[in-house]
């Protein structure tokens, strides 16, 4: 009896020994935080979808993470929570990462998740005769996530870029998912920037008519003139300085993410979301799904020509940026996309 006692506990650390040194061998050492807390905001969202993905495959948990996930009501509320400490880190817009080292807060940028902004800009169907341009928005009631966030910063970018200013119309934050859809069918707003599921369920609904998207690469070089990068994970360089194997892992768990959306079929994604990201209609959230594919990383490297648009963007938008030095090698570390 304590022959066999003392085999099954052999087996048992002989089991645990081996994983433990497979998660060495992933993170190049012992993770030094293995529970998080990870802030978003919308996490529905395609925008979002390589997260929700790492969490539904269990890439976290391949990588010894347990990630809780805060979802906010947009990426301004999620970036704050970083900075108030009640998150750890962050996949949210990489503008936030300039914003905050303008701000003498040093946050940064680990890994890529969308190469292509998936922002697009539509006008209410009734208002289509006389909306036709950004230069038309004076006035009228703009729908996006949340005051602050990526979704503000385009389109407000796309007023300037006509000839308006940002101050010439009111932001409105919406949300995301059925919120968003109710706000312009309602009437609550005139104008939204906004993200799939949402565009494509009031595309078809024929709620909207599109005026500018970024959801493709022509697009974004349409509006911004180059490439921009859109949702990244981020971090306060002291977390990242004092857990590197856990940012590692975290990093890693994306890398994965990315790479599993390459090779997946819209079918394969879609039922690897909870179904109440579906809007209620599976074939069109499918279309949403091939829309935004597109977007996403390669790679999760972040290139410094998407970094240097961004900053275009901030120094033409905001007179915070237009004198402004900012050093962008600093808003992105890369020693563990590269590792």
């Amino acid at each position: 009896m304590e022959r066999r006692e003392f085999l099954i506990s052999t087996a048992a650390l002989s089991v645990l020994a081996a994983s433990n040194t497979k998660l060495l061998a992933q993170t190049g050492g012992a993770l030094e935080k293995t529970s998080l807390t990870l802030g978003v905001g919308g996490k529905p969202l395609l925008y979002y979808l390589p997260l929700t993905i790492a969490e539904r495959r269990g890439f976290f948990k391949d990588e010894g993470l347990d990630v809780t996930i805060n979802d906010f009501g947009g990426g301004a509320k999620s970036l704050q929570a970083l900075v108030g400490g009640s998150v750890d880190v962050v996949t949210g817009a990489y503008e936030h990462t300039i914003r905050m080292q303008a701000k003498g807060q040093d946050i940064r940028a680990l890994c890529e998740l969308g190469r292509f902004p998936a922002i697009v800009i539509a006008v209410r169907k009734e208002l289509a005769d006389k909306v036709k341009s950004p230069a038309d928005f004076a006035g009228l009631k703009l729908g996006v996530t949340a005051p602050g966030s990526s979704t503000a910063l385009t389109i407000q970018y796309a007023m300037v870029k006509a000839g308006l200013k940002a101050s010439d119309a009111p932001l409105i934050g919406i949300g995301g998912g059925a919120s968003a859809v109710a706000a312009i069918k309602q009437g609550q707003v005139d104008v939204i920037s906004h993200l799939d599921p949402v565009i494509s369920k009031l595309e078809a609904d024929g709620d909207i008519k599109v005026l500018i998207d970024t959801r493709t690469e022509e697009g974004t070089r349409a509006l911004f003139g180059g490439s921009n990068p859109a949702a990244v994970l981020y971090v306060k360089k002291d977390f990242a300085d004092a857990n590197p194997n856990t940012s590692k892992a975290l990093v890693n768990a994306f890398v994965k993410s990315l790479k599993w959306l390459q090779s997946a079929t819209p079918e394969q994604i879609a039922d690897s979301v909870p179904a109440e990201y579906q809007l209620g209609d599976k074939p069109l959230y499918l279309k949403a799904i091939a829309n935004s594919l597109p977007t996403y990383s390669l790679d999760g490297v972040l290139p410094m020509e998407g970094m240097q648009s961004v900053l275009n963007t901030l120094k033409i938008l905001d007179p915070e940026f237009a004198n402004a030095t900012i050093d962008l090698a600093a808003t992105y570390d890369d020693r563990f996309i590269k590792a």
